[in-house]
């Protein structure tokens, strides 16, 4: 089938439309280079650089006509939501719905939106079901949240098929270190400058903030499984276990030495610091529904993300490619 993957030359869209190409499908990559990388293009994907606002983007799915629509683009900085609120709902809110207007006039058949599960929770203290009410603590949140309240009522009223797919802290590679939850790409960007980075804690969380670390493959599974599944379902993609940021850090200390690695010194005690605006104490999600729904697992330990995305890191810095 034709999918537009919006946001395709980024982080997490990058990988998947790289697994809709292998899958055999034709893919079509519209993203505005803002914090893509045009090296994570899959060479057989058609490339756009565009913006989601751009009326030349909905020019663009009149003329191709996809069949899916498999919507990563966004405004994904917290810090950044809250300094400037305005801009962060320009692109979260008024591109998501020019998307889905576009989508019902071209006749696109579904939706899968990328949204995020902890930042629209809220701070909660135990692992989060999809049913849980909204508690959005920032401006990235709302405007997240209200990008599932339109593609609801666009399936609603104009029969358009959806899946919104609510991340936890996605991490692996090709991340960057800004962004909802690049806190893997941060440390491992300091420790291989020979830095030692800052846990981020509120007083009653010495150990930083507590998160549900998920690997970027596993959550390309589920994209995967969206195309043919989960039809007008809101699903957590997450492995329900509570890390905090500390026990990241321990943990990747852990594989960088058993690489052979040689850390800063002082990487042994980093040093904390204030929570930031917008900073969750606690976000982890259950992911029981994406289990039955979509029969999706999320295999992949911690350990074994942190050492693959490792791997990831020190090919790209000896070849200079992305």
């Amino acid at each position: 089938m034709k999918i537009l993957v919006t946001g395709g030359a980024g982080f997490i869209g990058s990988h998947v439309a790289d697994a809709y190409v292998e899958a055999g499908h034709e893919v079509l990559v519209v993203d505005n280079l803002s914090g893509g990388d045009p090296r994570n293009v899959h060479p057989r994907a058609r490339f756009f650089k565009l913006d989601i606002t751009d009326p030349a983007f909905e020019e663009l799915v009149l003329l191709e006509r996809p069949e899916v629509i498999n919507h990563h683009a966004a405004q994904i900085s917290v810090p950044f939501s809250v300094e400037d609120p305005h801009e962060d709902a320009r692109v979260n809110v008024l591109g998501t719905l020019r998307l889905l207007q576009a989508a019902v006039r071209a006749g696109v058949r579904k939706v899968i939106f990328a949204s995020t599960g902890g930042a629209i929770y809220g701070d909660v203290e135990a692992p989060v079901p999809e049913e849980h009410p909204p508690n959005p603590q920032s401006p990235y949140a709302l405007s997240k949240l209200t990008g599932e309240m339109y593609i609801r009522w666009f399936g609603e009223t104009h029969g358009l098929a959806f899946t919104i797919l609510r991340y936890a802290n996605v991490y692996g590679p090709r991340q960057v270190p800004h962004g909802e939850a690049g806190v893997v790409a941060i440390f491992l960007e300091a420790l291989l400058a020979g830095k030692v980075p800052t846990i981020y804690a509120y007083p009653d969380t010495p150990d930083g903030m507590f998160r549900d670390y998920v690997f970027v493959e596993d959550v390309v599974n589920a994209n995967l499984l969206a195309l043919s599944g989960g039809d007008g379902e809101t699903l957590n993609i997450a492995t329900g276990r509570t890390v905090s940021t500390g026990e990241l850090y321990r943990t990747l200390v852990t594989v960088l030495r058993e690489e052979g690695i040689s850390l800063p010194e002082g990487a042994d005690s980093p040093p904390r610091g204030p929570a930031r605006p917008g900073d969750l104490k606690r976000s982890v999600l259950l992911p029981a529904r994406a289990r039955k729904v979509l029969r999706w697992e999320p295999r992949t330990s911690l350990r074994e993300g942190l050492r693959r995305t490792l791997s990831h890191v020190q090919v790209h810095h000896r070849s200079g490619t992305g």
